[in-house]
């Protein structure tokens, strides 16, 4: 009878002599998207030691983003997670362009990997600074609405839910995403998701819709990923109240956080992140950097209990 380490080597064996291509690792894939506060406003300089060189083993594809009724973008390429994949990041045909920016992405792998230290972590990451769910309130930034149809030529009715779709499938069809030429598996783990800003600043009746285009939007994301029930964390808005004489930012936000409550509440799979309502700005409308390294911790512990509770 053939023992356990026998049987793994013979089936490697057997995959390369098959594939012409050894078998490589095992990434968790989590998506990250949404608006400005996932582009990621943080300083750089600002970052811990033990992050200021990124995180050792964990791979991001950052799909370029594009408007809507532009051609589909996506555009992207496999590489080690460091600073700079926050707003002004862009993929300049073969390589990426770091920023002097960061997201929530540094600490939350750097924290999943303390709560998971077994894992290997892949990143896929597309969001717009700006964009709305609701069509009506995409404005100039754009919308996540599939219903879009907008535009004329190649770009007639291309919005940010295409632009999603379009990095998904550029970064899905890389095999060997960590370039040690062995082909690597990648299993959807997750979707993180912060946005609602937009939908929160136009009207009250958009914004009474959150919950349901939420829902939909989420759904098919899951569906794309092919993964029906994937644990979804939501990032709560909040309001830096640093708008002309204190006045609001997103005169509607209220009922928007009513509407992702609403949404966790009704969905098992899904967690609302709250620590939002401390953190300080950098502007009237995006976190500073202790709040967007704050943010990532607070998202891993929130998808680490959601994957925990299978």
């Amino acid at each position: 009878m053939l023992d356990c380490r026998r049987l793994c080597l013979l089936v490697a064996m057997f995959m390369i002599a098959v594939t012409g291509v050894a078998e490589g690792k095992t990434y968790k894939l989590y998506y990250l998207g949404g608006q400005s506060n996932m582009d990621g406003y943080g300083f750089n300089k600002d970052l811990p030691a033990d992050l200021k060189n990124g995180v050792d083993g964990v791979y991001i594809f950052h799909g370029n983003t594009a408007k809507d009724a532009e051609p589909v973008n996506g555009r992207g390429v496999w590489s080690k997670l460091q600073p700079g994949h926050g707003v002004g990041f862009r993929f300049e045909g073969t390589s990426n362009k770091l920023s002097n920016r960061f997201g929530a992405e540094l600490t939350f792998v750097h924290a999943l990997r303390k709560l998971d230290p077994d894992s290997h972590i892949a990143i896929i990451k597309y969001s717009r600074g700006g964009t709305s769910i609701a069509i009506e309130a995409a404005r100039h930034f754009g919308c996540w609405d599939p219903d879009y149809t907008g535009g004329k030529g190649l770009g007639k009715g291309v919005n940010q839910y295409d632009h999603f779709l379009a990095t998904l499938r550029n970064a899905m069809k890389i095999r060997d995403i960590d370039g040690d030429g062995e082909a690597d598996t990648l299993i959807p783990a997750g979707i993180v998701w912060m946005q609602g800003e937009s939908d929160a600043s136009v009207s009250e009746a958009i914004a009474k819709r959150y919950e349901a285009n939420l829902k939909r939007l989420m759904d098919l994301i899951r569906a794309s990923l092919r993964v029906d029930d994937l644990p979804v964390v939501i990032g709560r808005i909040s309001d830096s109240k640093n708008r002309g004489k204190g006045g609001l930012t997103w005169p509607f936000g209220e009922i928007v956080r009513q509407q992702q409550a609403a949404f966790v509440k009704n969905d098992a799979r899904a967690a609302l992140v709250t620590s939002t309502d401390k953190y300080g700005y950098c502007d009237p409308w995006h976190y500073d950097s202790a709040g967007f390294l704050d943010l990532g911790k607070e998202f891993a512990k929130a998808m680490h209990k959601l994957e925990s509770a299978k």
